[in-house]
């Protein structure tokens, strides 16, 4: 870290309010140069607003915004930019018909002749693709929609290093990367500090924060509570400054095995472009986590089971009888709800209110009706409350248009729909992405209850301690086949073992797995 006193940048008592909601409150804090600053709070605390007011995106009410010793006001993001100040948003913000390198230049194309310079915009894009790691990965010339998630989020990364920047702000950046992505960010981070960058980190992975910033800034509902080094402070520190209260564990207790009954959803041999002889039993009151790379195909697993992507060969059965799911309608009917891990794109209708979200699918419907039938009551709304109280979201009206929530309130609304339904089985597509961790230990809740009600859960995700913690069983997946399956309070190198394909002389991932203590 380089040792330097002044910040280059630095904000004084910010204020910013939206109807009904105190978003910042005299919220003041320094960033230098040469050092990773890391700002956490729960869902709704402030982080995001904070950063798209230095971002350019919002103007502060009261405040003042200092940065290379000078008082600025930035009226729009491309102001911001051009200072040296870029953003990497939590929600992608890219043009899914354009090019990476459309993307990455988008209105500063290089010109020869008044004409778009394709070569040298080629050029560029290559250069900087490389700079993320991701110049044998990503093609410049391919169309962001035909990406993952985890590519489209270095696309992010890589359009935010393309301007000159002095100040990096990533508000989640790590929150669709595997385990292998995010250390190519890393390096790519302590790269960029030892050039005497100011890096702001968002981030509600608290590994993370403690490997990589130097400095920490807690909010709790748009104050100020704490700036201290990061030695000094310790997660569960952290945490108790963040949510007001301790948090006595992270994860609720698994199921006994008497808890455990029947098979509720049966895959054999399933197939399609992506999956290849994927065998798989889901049982009531089970979770079984399934862990793997990005790309291993996790999320098409998911997709497959609900429709969204078919199995074209082998059989799929729900409580022994078999069924083609050709289509999310047909899962829906078949009482299976999915929460999706693009929540922005599959998730939810964002210019819809967040009432109007949460009854969305027929199922919902069919329970809301349900309840005022046996309630006696016209009043099909009355669930929606419930519900919004029973995630947490943080919102100031039932009517207020979900593309206005924080990213992770979003997620909570995506997690209520679902609960409002009547589903028996449950596909969780990373169920805590963006989620702060007071909220993530109320989902986790929620989910064991899911379970213990007789529901099967199947849940997806890129961490390890979420899937160790959580699993009743572990799926491990692995260039579209499931490489093996691991009991209960596996650890994460037999997790890993399995998820880069490793197998013993016999071909048996299981085995292999057995002796991954040592053979990693």
């Amino acid at each position: 870290m380089a040792n330097v006193a002044e910040p280059i940048l630095e904000v004084r008592d910010i204020t910013k309010q939206f109807p009904g909601v105190l978003a910042l409150n005299n919220v003041s804090a320094r960033f230098l140069p040469g050092e990773v600053h890391a700002v956490v709070g729960e869902n709704g605390a402030g982080k995001s607003t904070l950063m798209k007011i230095l971002a350019g995106a919002y103007i502060p009410d009261q405040g003042e915004i200092i940065f290379q010793g000078q008082s600025r006001t930035f009226h729009h993001p491309r102001e911001a930019q051009e200072a040296g100040i870029s953003i990497i948003y939590q929600e992608f913000n890219l043009l899914p018909e354009r090019t990476v390198a459309q993307n990455i230049f988008l209105g500063r194309e290089p010109t020869r002749n008044g004409l778009i310079d394709r070569r040298q915009l080629r050029r560029k894009t290559l250069d900087v693709l490389k700079q993320v790691g991701a110049e044998g990965m990503i093609s410049p010339d391919i169309e962001v929609k035909s990406l993952s998630i985890a590519e489209q989020q270095l696309v992010e990364i890589a359009k935010a290093l393309s301007f000159d920047s002095k100040v990096l702000i990533m508000d989640e950046p790590t929150a669709a990367l595997a385990t292998h992505e995010v250390e190519i960010l890393t390096r790519l981070m302590q790269k960029l500090i030892a050039q005497g960058m100011a890096i702001i980190f968002i981030s509600h992975r608290f590994t993370e924060v403690f490997d990589l910033a130097n400095t920490i800034t807690i909010l709790k509902d748009g104050q100020l509570v704490a700036t201290a080094p990061i030695s000094e402070v310790t997660p569960s520190k952290v945490i108790t400054l963040m949510v007001g209260r301790e948090l006595d564990q992270y994860f609720p207790g698994l199921a006994k095995p008497e808890e455990i009954g029947e098979v509720m959803l049966r895959i054999s041999h399933g197939n399609n472009a992506k999956l290849h002889d994927i065998n798989l039993e889901l049982r009531a009151g089970e979770i079984v986590g399934v862990a793997g790379l990005q790309g291993s195909g996790r999320t098409e697993l998911a997709q497959a089971m609900f429709g969204m992507a078919p199995f074209t060969s082998g059989v799929l059965s729900i409580k022994g009888k078999d069924i083609r799911v050709k289509s999310p309608n047909i899962a829906i009917n078949a009482r299976m709800g999915f929460v999706t891990e693009d929540r922005k794109a599959e998730g939810i209708f964002p210019n819809q209110p967040l009432n109007d979200n949460i009854l969305v699918s027929l199922r919902a419907l069919q329970s809301t009706l349900r309840r005022i039938k046996r309630n006696g009551t016209a009043d099909r709304p009355q669930l929606v409350p419930e519900l919004v109280e029973q995630v947490d979201v943080r919102t100031p009206s039932i009517t207020q248009e979900v593309q206005y929530l924080s990213g992770g309130n979003q997620q909570k609304v995506v997690l209520a729909k679902w609960l409002a339904s009547t589903c028996d089985i449950f596909l969780f597509d990373e169920p805590t992405r963006g989620i702060d961790v007071d909220a993530k230990a109320s989902i986790h809740e929620m989910i064991r209850e899911l379970a213990q009600a007789g529901a099967a859960v199947l849940m997806i995700s890129s961490e390890l301690p979420e899937i160790i913690g959580m699993s009743d069983r572990i799926v491990v997946m692995w260039d579209g086949r499931i490489s093996g399956e691991l009991p209960s309070g596996s650890g994460e190198k037999e997790i890993m073992f399995l998820a880069t394909g490793h197998r013993d002389e016999e071909g048996e991932p299981a085995a292999a797995a057995k002796s991954a203590e040592t053979a990693v």
